[in-house]
């Protein structure tokens, strides 16, 4: 894989959605917020493994390797979730993700 792109991401997680409609709450503005707080209980696990474990162990072990990077795709899930909720298009994050690259380049 070359690279993986925010409009792939989009793609697969709309599939998933599309999938599982009748399962999972509906994607749309007003259940951002509790895709957010998912989002944040997943990153809560990536904390876990990197405060029981140490940073460098969960970086090298493969285990805890592949547990830290299943628990961040976790958070990227959900996190692609957001953005389909509100409708934030890849071209849009890119302009913003820019424009703040750009601020933090001459903040400090």
């Amino acid at each position: 894989m070359d690279g993986f792109t925010i409009g792939e991401m989009l793609a697969m997680q709309r599939q998933l959605q599309d999938k599982y409609k009748e399962k999972w709450e509906a994607i749309t503005p007003d259940s951002g917020k509790n895709k957010l707080l998912w989002m944040i209980g997943e990153a809560g696990e990536v904390i876990d493994i990197i405060k029981k474990n140490g940073g460098t162990r969960a970086a090298v072990e493969d285990s805890l390797r592949a547990e830290l990077i299943e628990e961040l795709a976790d958070v990227l899930m959900y996190y692609n979730d957001v953005l389909l909720c509100y409708g934030i298009s890849e071209a849009e994050l890119k302009q913003a993700y820019i424009s703040k690259f750009e601020r933090n380049l001459t903040r400090w």
